[in-house]
């Protein structure tokens, strides 16, 4: 299964002015030394720098800077392919300290373009770490900043939304500042931005993998034990959702992010899954949105999660926009407005559907507690419905596993209706 588809710190400085003023319009000299001990910094599109430590891997990154504020699961975080295209910021201090295995990943290669830390990462204390983070980071070629001051950070992007941006690491300290802020500058960002065609799998191939076991690692699902055939379309597919369903009897095939109606349906499945994914829905629908239309034609269940469930509404007449700083953590609560239940659920998205242009055909079923942005939608008439949370839910709790339940009642109830 291959898918193309990873001395006390000084807090905040800017490269010609002190900490609590704006940035200067002055030149940037082109190449200047980091403060003493710095070997890393994180460079803004204004012209603002936070300095410090470097880890994993030297050289240059650019992409948009957000923040997650999840405890735990970093590893899945770091190789969830919607973060292509992102410098994520963690916002939790202790990041690396259980260190890194083989397990804890959604894919082989991460997408993400950086990681920016507050404490430097220290020795592993787990019984299930196989390696330091900073080693598992460099294998990877994904280049990091500690000591950074995260909590002003993460205020700057609350109140300011998330900035362009360029990670960089080198040995020597020296670090051309004028050459990286204008690449920041310059970056055109995530709207418009296809993304999902650079992290799906390049073919179609089976899934077969079930959820991770205390001393037994991953399983898999028997053909005995096949209940039902799922079609997953890759937008950036992450693992867990694919071992959800294969662990509920499904058989799952994988196919790429520009399958084609045709291409799904004449797989014979019972259902069909649209995945998560990076970027700008509205640029992914160009393909997606006709794949997904000639789908809901066929009467066939379809689930979708995050950019899957942005992307079934573009293509039931719905529009999406980008958010001001997205949603990421594991602590979002979420309301279920056909139970009252409210879930605290795992999210990462930077775009949102618009609710007042949903079409009469289509509920809204959850609504964020935090924002009140909607959070899940179903088709009135016909067995489809979406969230944009994440109910895999690793990392994160599991409040809304009960999501791929009703998906799987949703292919009984159209299996029933055949043989009645």
């Amino acid at each position: 299964m291959v898918c193309a588809i990873l001395p006390t710190p000084r807090r905040y400085t800017k490269a010609t002015t002190s900490m609590t003023d704006k940035p200067s319009n002055a030149t940037v000299a082109p190449t200047i030394a980091a403060p003493r001990g710095k070997t890393a910094v994180l460079v803004l599109a204004d012209g603002t720098l936070f300095w410090g430590m470097g880890v994993g891997a030297t050289g240059h990154s650019l992409g948009e800077v957000c923040f997650n504020t999840s405890i735990t699961g970093y590893q899945e975080i770091l190789t969830d392919p919607s973060y292509a295209g992102q410098i994520i910021s963690f916002t939790f201090p202790h990041i690396g300290n259980t260190g890194a295995n083989d397990e804890d990943i959604e894919t082989v290669t991460p997408a993400a373009r950086g990681l920016i830390l507050r404490a430097e990462i220290t020795e592993p204390s787990n019984f299930r770490a196989t390696q330091h983070l900073g080693a598992w980071l460099s294998a990877r070629g994904l280049i990091g900043v500690a000591g950074v001051d995260t909590r002003r950070l993460t205020r700057r992007i609350r109140d300011s939304g998330a900035p362009h941006g360029v990670v960089a690491h080198a040995l020597d300290g020296q670090f051309d500042i004028a050459a990286l802020t204008a690449e920041a500058a310059g970056w055109p960002g995530l709207v418009g931005l296809d993304l999902a065609k650079e992290v799906t799998c390049t073919q179609r191939y089976s899934w077969n993998e079930t959820a991770w076991a205390l001393g037994q690692g991953y399983g898999a699902m028997s053909p005995d034990d096949t209940r039902f055939h799922v079609v997953a379309v890759d937008f950036g597919a992450k693992r867990n959702i694919l071992r959800s369903l294969a662990s509920l009897g499904c058989r799952v095939t994988v196919v790429p992010a520009n399958a084609t109606a045709k291409d799904v349906l004449d797989c014979e499945p019972d259902g069909v899954f649209l995945s998560n994914g990076p970027g700008d829905p509205a640029a992914t629908g160009e393909y997606a949105v006709p794949m997904i239309r000639g789908v809901l034609k066929s009467g066939k269940p379809m689930f979708g999660i995050c950019l899957g469930h942005q992307m079934l509404a573009l293509a039931l007449g719905a529009k999406t926009e980008k958010m001001h700083h997205g949603h990421r953590g594991a602590n979002h609560p979420v309301k279920d407005l056909k139970t009252g239940i409210v879930e605290i659920t795992s999210q990462n998205h930077g775009f949102v559907v618009t609710p007042e242009s949903l079409p009469d055909s289509v509920e809204v079923t959850h609504v964020s507690l935090f924002d009140n942005t909607l959070e899940g939608i179903a088709l009135k008439d016909a067995p489809v419905f979406s969230v944009q949370h994440h109910p895999e839910a690793s990392p994160g709790p599991r409040d809304s596993a009960y999501l791929f339940d009703r998906f799987i009642k949703l292919m009984e109830d159209a299996n029933a209706g055949k043989t009645a």
